[in-house]
Order: structure tokens, then sequence, then C-alpha cells
């Protein structure tokens, strides 16, 4: 991925996408805002306890930084699910659309803004249909494929083939960090009917999953080939992103947007 760090918030864009005409995207870090500790200090999630405030004027400069619409952002009330949603007109009045983990749209100018603090960013891009979208995915979203849900929503809506998606894997917790119980080795091999290179067992015994490498999976058993990974651990690097894992949850949630130009 591309680091921008100019003089606003820092984020992220993939290389495949970095000169895409067309098409705007970031993935945000926590840097370039103005909260205050735990939430230190780009925080978009405004149900973590951060002020109110502040999390207004971080969504601002995120917005900014992207020459972005803010009257015209659509986000989702994310609840671990596969479940992802059409969009083609904000709702202002609640701030939020559905409950869900996936958007999808073929609108110009209609950002798509999830959060994130370990959990699986997964953005997608058809240049032939000009769709976008973005799933959020946690172990749960992994094994219940909310990565192919969105990819399948696209489908269905608005015609998109699968060969033509790019498909940007963003920071999330790392396979050498994201230890999980006995109850989720046993959900990934139900999901994907093996365990070899997603689930890994350290010497203790204790299990670690690959979100990277089971987001990827789905996506080129749904038939996307052109995927870039990021390999950037949040938990590893907290200095840049939020962890839930790494900061025993009393932290804030960093962002993504994608949207396709006005």
């Amino acid at each position: 991925m591309r680091r921008i760090n100019g003089t606003g918030p820092v984020y992220y864009q993939f290389e495949q996408w970095a000169a895409q005409p067309g098409l705007v995207h970031g993935i945000f870090t926590r840097l370039g805002g103005v909260s205050a500790a735990p939430w230190a200090s780009l925080n978009l999630g405004g149900t973590v306890g951060d002020a109110p405030d502040a999390v207004r004027e971080n969504l601002r400069r995120v917005y900014a930084a992207l020459a972005v619409d803010e009257s015209r952002v659509c986000s989702v009330w994310q609840v671990h699910s596969a479940d992802a949603v059409v969009v083609r007109d904000p709702a202002p009045e609640r701030g939020w659309l559905a409950r869900a983990d996936g958007m999808v749209t073929d609108r110009p100018d209609l950002p798509l803004v999830m959060r994130f603090a370990d959990c699986t960013p997964i953005l997608l891009y058809d240049p032939v249909r000009h769709v976008v979208g973005i799933a959020h995915a946690g172990w749960r979203g992994t094994v219940l494929g909310a990565g192919p849900s969105t990819l399948a929503t696209m489908q269905t809506a608005f015609g998109t083939r699968p060969q033509d998606v790019q498909a940007g894997i963003g920071p999330s917790i790392g396979p050498e960090r994201y230890q999980v119980g006995e109850e989720v080795a046993e959900a990934v091999r139900e999901a994907f009917g093996q365990l070899d290179g997603l689930v890994r067992r350290a010497d203790d015994g204790s299990a670690y999953f690959d979100l990277w490498a089971a987001n990827q999976l789905v996506l080129e058993r749904a038939g996307v080939t052109q995927i870039e990974v990021a390999g950037i651990c949040t938990a590893s690097r907290t200095g840049e992103f939020f962890s839930h894992r790494a900061e025993a949850g009393r932290t804030g949630r960093f962002g993504a947007v994608i949207a396709l130009a006005g």
C-alpha cells in the first residue's frame, strides 16, 4: 500500500488504485485527528466513549482529505454479519442505512464508509460496470462470507462479473497476533473445509487465525483474481492503527472510504 502523509490525516491507498481515474479511496490511520487518549487521535467511532464533537471534527478531516461531500456519505450499523445492502442515497436522518456489514453502489459521489479496529476492510471495484463495494470482516464475517456476499450483491444489482473485480484487503490484526479459541478454529474448518494455511498452531497448541489468507481465499473461490493484500497488522502497529485486541478494547476506530468520483 501507499502511505499518504500530507497536511491532514495520514491514510493508505492500494497501489492498484493509487492512480485510478474515477475512483476515490483511503484507509485511514489513527493519526491526524483531535481526540484525546485513549482514542487519540483520529477516532471515527461514535459509540466508544469519545467526545461527539471530536468525532465530528475527525470525520470532517477525513472527508476533506479525500475531497468527498460529507452530506453524501453512507454508512451502516456494523453487526458482524455477511449482509450487504445496495446504496442509492444517504440516510441523513439517522446516519446509517441498515444493520449490515457490506455496501455497494454504482452512484458517483456517494462515499461508502466503514469503521475498524482489527477486523478486515475489504474494498471492491468493478471498473467495467463502474461499481464499488466495501465489507467489514472479523472472524465471524470472514467465516460467514462478508466479502463474497458483498460481491454477490454487486453481481445481482449491477451485473458485475467476478473476473472484472479488483479487490483490496486492508490492514487488520495479523496472523501472528490473532489468537482464537477452538470454537473459532472449528468454525473456520466448517466454512472452508480446511485449516491448512488459515489456522496455525503454536507450540503450546493455541490457534492463530489468518484473516488475510481466509478473505483472499473466499474471494478467489468466488472468481476474483485481482487481489491486493495490505499485509499490515493493526495489533502490531498501534502507533498507527487502533487495535481492539492489543489495546484491550479501550480504543477508537479507524475508517475506510471508497467512492466513485462525481
